[in-house]
């Protein structure tokens, strides 16, 4: 069945390039909604049969391929990898639905949408090293035509910029893929946890670096973040959704699935400079994200520093933390999307995102207040106001990352007050005042009016916002599906969690035996099927 999540999307590709005749906008958004509508009913089918209790994969597909290469088609679904196929799946039908009806060249377009969602669905599946690079590389390719093609004035810049960040990203993680493999004798790049255990230390954190740079490419950390702000400038909206909802995720998937899973005694040693490295990350996304005067830049440098959360969590390496990657991958792929969204809606209605020029866009009559009003909401859940989904991620990441790290986590805490700070700045200076869009240069436009948003705009920032809402209120929801997972990854951390700890009799607690986690703080009550261990 796990195939099924690769394919679908790959029969919706055969349907629109096999349509006869002219194929109308409509008739290529039903085609692809009904593809991908099919792999979330998969998804769900795949929900009702997981197993909470089983850490390691479910559902596996194994069929060998290129065997004197090590490469296998070897599928596998856990904790980790689920919550993000189905925002994969989710945010691909609220790109396809909030699309241009007026779209020059449709049958590419969706096809390029498409293969990203069989590409990303894949590489979330891959248990085979060599089967995740190529499908992390099979996305490339389609996201870049979508830039070159349906971008803004300066597309070809910040298309070939991706690309060539994207294809470096690339080769260090192919190489590290293949040092971890040679070096420690396996003819086989199927995934195993304990497949670096021989390797002497130092090889270990060459292979562990290779594979942080190459993944903080993607997701992105900085310095190597420039290609994010240029390509969410130049992309349409319904990309840059799936830019930072989804494709952004393969990054920080990869540095907990490969850097995390793989190479704990490296991981381990580099630690405290992984904790560093994120608060650097989320302070300079959060200092830059000020300056901007672009709301589409300011909501892309606030991905920058949101993301540098899951860097801190995972270096930290307690149960607590590594469920905090996944909900920090989920909540900022949410908002994040709600975000972009809403920022296309102004844009396209107003004509600019110049917050130097728009005014009081909350104007109850003539302006755009279901945009104020959602936008306000986003940019509280971006800030981590409680209620809603971001303050469950960054509270998870804080508490997780605190006794580790106590002096990271304390500056990442003032990078999440910076959050405030830039979107106050934005919603103070777009929508609220007396309506206008006044030029500085020029008189400005009063006694306008500006058209109303269609449902087409509406009910995919009305479906994000409800799920904001649910988690923020219900995080078991969430944190019940990869508990036991996260519990796997931290195990070979026990001991260096109580090392490391400033606070050696909490983080006693933090290393109970398997299955239950401090994750209980997300879960609204007690199962009794569950073993507790006391200390």
């Amino acid at each position: 069945m796990l195939t099924a999540l690769i394919l679908m999307p790959l029969v919706g590709v055969l349907g629109l390039i096999l349509w006869p005749g002219k194929l109308e906008s409509q008739t290529a958004k039903i085609i692809s909604s009904v593809s991908l509508g099919a792999t979330l009913g998969v998804l769900l089918l795949l929900g009702s049969r997981f197993e909470l209790t089983t850490p390691g994969f479910q559902f596996e597909e194994l069929l060998p391929w290129v065997e004197p290469l090590g490469l296998s088609y070897r599928l596998g679904l856990d904790g980790l990898s689920l919550p993000l196929l189905v925002v994969n799946s989710l945010l691909g039908l609220v790109a396809i639905y909030i699309t241009d009806p007026q779209l020059h060249r449709v049958r590419l377009y969706y096809v390029l949408l498409l293969v990203i969602n069989s590409a990303v669905a894949g590489a979330f599946l891959a248990a085979n090293l060599l089967l995740f690079f190529i499908f992390y590389e099979l996305e490339l390719i389609p996201l870049y035509l979508l830039i070159a093609i349906w971008g803004g004035a300066r597309r070809g810049y910040a298309a070939t910029k991706f690309l060539i960040y994207t294809a470096l990203s690339g080769i260090l993680i192919l190489g590290a893929f293949l040092g971890l493999v040679w070096l420690s004798g396996n003819s086989s790049f199927d995934y195993d946890s304990g497949l670096a255990a021989a390797l002497p230390l130092a090889q270990q954190i060459t292979l562990l670096v290779a594979l942080l740079i190459g993944f903080g490419i993607k997701v992105p950390l900085f310095p190597f973040h420039t290609w994010l702000p240029d390509a969410h400038v130049e992309a349409s909206t319904p990309v840059s959704v799936l830019l930072a909802g989804v494709l952004l995720k393969l990054g920080t998937y990869g540095v907990v699935r490969f850097g995390l899973g793989l190479l704990p005694d490296a991981w381990m040693a580099l630690a405290p400079w992984m904790a560093t490295w994120a608060v650097v990350s989320v302070l300079y996304g959060s200092l830059a994200a000020i300056a901007q005067t672009d709301m589409k830049k300011m909501v892309a440098y606030s991905s920058i520093g949101h993301m540098g959360y899951v860097l801190l969590a995972a270096a930290a390496s307690t149960p607590v933390s590594i469920v905090a990657t996944v909900f920090q991958m989920i909540s900022h792929g949410l908002i994040s999307a709600l975000l972009f969204l809403l920022v296309g809606v102004v844009y396209k209605t107003t004509g600019t995102r110049d917050l130097t020029v728009l005014r009081g866009l909350l104007n109850p009559e003539r302006g755009l207040p279901f945009v104020g009003s959602m936008m306000i909401l986003g940019v509280m859940a971006s800030a981590g106001i409680p209620g809603m989904v971001g303050f469950i991620s960054e509270f998870l990441v804080f508490r997780g990352s605190f006794l580790i790290f106590p002096a990271q986590t304390l500056l990442c805490m003032v990078g999440s007050g910076l959050t405030a700070v830039y979107f106050l700045l934005l919603v103070n200076r777009a929508f609220f005042g007396r309506l206008a869009i006044a030029p500085p240069t020029n008189a400005p436009q009063l006694d306008i009016e500006l058209p109303r948003v269609s449902w087409r705009d509406r009910t995919p920032a009305l479906a994000l916002a409800v799920l904001i809402i649910a988690f923020g209120l219900q995080p078991h929801w969430l944190a019940r599906w990869s508990e036991h997972t996260t519990l796997a990854l931290h195990e070979p951390y026990q001991g260096f969690v109580l090392g490391e700890s400033r606070f050696p009799s909490a983080a006693a607690l933090l290393t109970l035996p398997t299955p239950v986690a401090d994750t209980a703080l997300v879960a609204p009550a007690l199962d009794p099927s569950r073993e507790v261990y006391l200390p």
